[in-house]
């Protein structure tokens, strides 16, 4: 979903209908990845942390692919963000 909700901004002079078809045909391989993925897990985990996963995975991906394809950097303020992610797999895995 990062390719296709962020790659085309690269892109600015493609008309929106051309990204809007290249960006739904990818995300539709990821979910065809993404559901068949969430059935398999559901049951040794719960719906909250499967998404939990999911939004960790999402972020982790879209640190790499900012860094690299947009040659952005990461600063201490995403470590901190990173951290909180870490207390929020806590938090979602731990039966109280």
């Amino acid at each position: 979903m990062t390719i296709a909700w962020y790659g085309h901004l690269k892109y600015e002079s493609q008309p929106l209908w051309k990204v809007i078809l290249v960006s739904w045909s990818i995300a539709f391989l990821e979910y065809c990845f993404q559901v068949p993925a969430n059935r398999l897990g559901y049951g040794r985990f719960t719906p909250v942390q499967l998404k939990v996963i999911q939004e960790v995975v999402t972020l982790i991906v879209f640190g790499v692919f900012t860094t690299y394809y947009f040659g952005s950097h990461l600063r201490w303020n995403h470590a901190v963000a990173a951290l909180f992610l870490v207390g929020a797999v806590f938090f979602a895995f731990h039966n109280f």
